[in-house]
Formats: C-alpha cells, structure tokens, sequence
C-alpha cells in the first residue's frame, strides 16, 4: 500500500470513530421529549398484553402493571430474563431486555396511576 493511501485511510478510520463518539454523545444527551418517547415506545411493547399504560384488559387473566412498585416489577423481569420465574411468553420478550431497560419499564408502570 502506498503511503498516501495509509495516511488516507488512517483518516478515515479516525473520522469514523469522531463520529460515533458524537453518535454515543449525542444518543445520551437526549432532550426530555425525546427520552419520553423513547421510553413510551419500550412500553408498547407490553401494551399487547398488559395494556396500554399498564392498564391490562378487564376480565383477562393478565396483570395490572400500573402502580405496582417499581422493585417488584424489576425483580419479576428480571426473573423471567433469567429464566428463574416460569413463563409462557415472558422469559422470551424479557431476554431482549438490558438491565437500564428493565429499570426504565419498571419506573414507567410504577409511575402509572392504577384503575
């Protein structure tokens, strides 16, 4: 490889890595709009089940997550991810969760008002 062609793709992987550095810095500096709706969608992702803002469906054997304590919801996802609580279906949904995603869910249907 010629030396210019070093140096040229020397910058290029330095311009690659500045960018997903500003990509990571900007991801976590999220506005507040921005982070509600990041964390409304991840919520949706239960609402099939358990309703929309963890309020499930009435007369369905499905549970009530809004306002249960944000520790009990933790624990019990955590649980299924870990495969130590049974599950029909919620060991497989749990296991695409990260431990701050948990922890997001958790503090959002605790935050929720229950019926």
């Amino acid at each position: 490889m010629s030396p210019f062609r070093s140096a040229c793709a020397g910058r290029r992987l330095l311009a690659g890595i500045a960018l997903a550095a500003a990509g990571l810095g900007a991801a976590q500096a999220q506005s507040p709009e921005a982070a509600r709706l990041h964390l409304r969608s991840l919520a949706a992702t239960c609402a099939n089940c358990h309703g929309t803002d963890g309020h499930a469906v009435p007369g369905e054997s499905m549970v009530h997550l809004a306002g249960l304590g944000k520790g009990y919801i933790v624990e019990q996802l955590t649980a299924f991810r870990d495969g130590k609580r049974p599950a029909t279906v919620m060991h497989q949904l749990s296991k695409g969760y990260t431990d701050a995603q948990i922890d997001a869910l958790a503090g959002y249907f605790a935050a929720q008002q229950p019926k």
